[in-house]
């Protein structure tokens, strides 16, 4: 079946030209003009991606995407902002709430859809499967999940593949635009900026101390490193390879 895509926009006509393209694409989409019934439908059809305009009645789409992110059965779907807000702050404030990419209107549809198939693609998991263990920490790559102290802590697609991506390369500095290129790429709304807000998010999940962190640490002048310190390493599991870059 496939992939259905929740589109939250007041505006008729972009609505319709929004879902038309999409369904063109091959997804199922639903049509919403407020945010009201948002939540309940969603934790019923279960949606891989919402699409949210900001300013909409009955709320604003900035506010149901914290309300997502806060849901225990929609956290982890896509969330992709439509809006006609172009400044930083209002970008750096969806990222903050959980956002994974921010389109900006006019819009070309050709690119829309090409922007969500980008954000949908990290929810593929990786072609091969291992699990990473440091300290209290486990990130598994085929669930998708982190636990910390043995409890499952949500998090996002984007976040996950951050996470992933530096535990793999333990010990390893990387600068914000080397990580941008390795887990956003084609994301255009992505700064570097937007990559310490991810982090930031990251180490309120996974860290005793957000404030020091044990785990994801900032090297000066440079960007970001995992450290493996108490690390018991990266376990494959059997039958598979334990090496893996994203695709």
């Amino acid at each position: 079946m496939s992939q259905l895509i929740f589109v939250v926009e007041d505006d008729g006509d972009i609505s319709r030209l929004v879902c038309h393209h999409l369904q063109r694409s091959g997804y199922r989409v639903r049509a919403f003009f407020t945010t009201t019934d948002v939540i309940r439908e969603g934790e019923k059809a279960q949606p891989s991606l919402f699409l949210l305009d900001i300013m909409l009645p009955g709320g604003d789409g900035l506010d149901l995407c914290r309300r997502i992110r806060e849901s225990p059965t929609l956290s982890k779907a896509g969330v992709v902002f439509l809006t006609a807000r172009t400044g930083e702050q209002d970008r750096i404030l969806g990222l903050e709430l959980g956002g994974d990419d921010y389109i900006t209107k006019p819009f070309s549809p050709h690119e829309l859809v090409a922007r969500v198939k980008a954000v949908l693609r990290r929810f593929e998991p990786a072609l091969t499967s291992y699990v990473t263990r440091v300290g209290a920490i486990e990130i598994d790559s085929a669930a998708m999940t982190l636990s910390v102290a043995g409890r499952v802590v949500p998090t996002t697609a984007t976040e996950f593949r951050l996470l992933d991506y530096l535990a793999r390369h333990p010990g390893r500095a990387f600068s914000r635009d080397q990580l941008l290129e390795a887990v956003w790429r084609d994301a255009q709304f992505v700064t570097v900026r937007s990559v310490d807000v991810y982090v930031r998010r990251l180490r309120e999940k996974l860290e005793p101390d957000p404030e020091n962190p044990t785990y994801l640490k900032t090297v000066r002048g440079i960007g970001y490193r995992f450290e493996t310190a108490r690390s018991n390493g990266v376990t494959a599991r059997e039958g598979q390879e334990t090496s893996n870059e994203l695709s």
